[in-house]
């Protein structure tokens, strides 16, 4: 029998433990209710508002990103094909999903993208089927059309002529739009949406879908605020995605002269009040809007502090503060160099979306 020195320590490593366990269960449980922000979709389905960004994210770093955002709590990854990475990123959700692994299929939703010369509907599934092949999946949560515009059909992503300017097709996305349809009733992707289309063009898919499209991706950050796009994809029950939401300050393209989103005082001041980054404030920003936003990085230490944002909340006057600092600027829109000056690549195709105030 026990002395009561010795009972009272039994009782108190018992309590030690028993708290150590609470402590660990209610911290995971934060985690996971963080995790558990999400927009829901007009089919009823859930994507998390923070999922991890891929573009530019080289064949060599992208697959530990996966494997870093996963570990991170990110139940959400954004590809696409033409990113040229994901056979990698097939590799790091290989090692992830399946039978006595951490995680099963349905816990992440998986997003990628049709590219611009594979809009013949012909074309639609087998860039699909390549797609995933490449990520190792049977099917996607999401796919979508990722600009209105088509090149020419075939398979140079980018066809040119001996000039070096595109070879484009003006085929009608709304017949892209229709094999898109077939995906879904072949099981082979759970929702489709769109990418880069204007208010006008989302009208015009609206107009003939027999499957509503559920997500619009766009460029998306305080200085491209989106609000009148934003109110139109709200009120036709399209769930917005931002890509590019810290500004993109890793382009290869910057121009010395544009502003630099993440040193916007407004932004430097609100991190200094929640002890939180500049980008940190810009996606519980975007969160709090509902708009499901995709920061890209292959850094450790910035891949887990950009879904450390479910705790804390912004102000309704700081959320005005932010949407006002908008000035329509667009990081990204493919640009060239005609007669000496930087144009839009693409400003002449008929189906260009960018000509429309939004």
């Amino acid at each position: 029998m026990l002395s009561g020195a010795a009972y009272a320590l039994t009782q108190m490593s018992v309590l030690k433990q028993v708290l150590r366990r609470f402590c660990r269960d209610s911290c995971r449980k934060v985690l996971l209710r963080g995790m558990n922000d999400f927009a829901v979709l007009n089919t009823g389905r859930k994507m998390p508002l923070i999922g991890l960004g891929t573009w530019k994210s080289e064949p060599g770093q992208v697959k530990q990103a996966v494997l870093w955002a996963l570990e991170a709590g990110y139940r959400h990854i954004d590809c696409a094909a033409i990113y040229g990475n994901e056979v990698e990123i097939g590799e790091a959700l290989q090692e992830t999903f399946g039978p006595g692994k951490s995680m099963r299929r349905e816990d992440v939703f998986v997003t990628s993208k049709l590219w611009n010369n594979k809009h013949h509907p012909e074309d639609v599934e087998p860039a699909l089927l390549k797609t995933l092949k490449d990520l190792k999946l049977e099917y996607l949560d999401l796919y979508l059309i990722h600009w209105p515009y088509a090149f020419q059909q075939g398979d140079v992503p980018f066809p040119k002529k001996e000039d070096g300017t595109l070879l484009y097709d003006n085929i009608d996305y709304k017949q892209t739009w229709a094999a898109m349809e077939k995906l879904v009733g072949k099981g082979l992707v759970r929702s489709i949406g769109l990418s880069n289309f204007n208010s006008r063009q989302i009208d015009d898919i609206l107009s003939v879908a027999s499957i509503k499209p559920t997500v619009l991706q766009v460029e998306g950050h305080p200085y491209l605020a989106q609000v009148e796009l934003l109110a139109h994809c709200r009120d036709r029950g399209l769930v917005m995605t931002a890509y590019s939401p810290l500004g993109s300050p890793d382009r290869a393209w910057k121009h010395p002269d544009e502003p630099v989103l993440l040193q916007e005082p407004v932004l430097t001041a609100l991190a200094e009040k929640y002890k939180k980054s500049p980008a940190q404030i810009i996606l519980r920003w975007q969160t709090q809007r509902g708009v499901v936003t995709i920061p890209k990085s292959v850094t450790e230490s910035r891949i887990k502090e950009n879904i450390q944002v479910f705790d804390f909340t912004l102000e309704a006057e700081e959320m005005k503060s932010m949407t006002a600092l908008n000035k329509g600027w667009r990081y990204i829109v493919p640009m060239i160099t005609v007669d000496g000056q930087r144009v839009p690549r693409d400003a002449g195709h008929p189906h260009y979306p960018f000509n429309d105030p939004y």
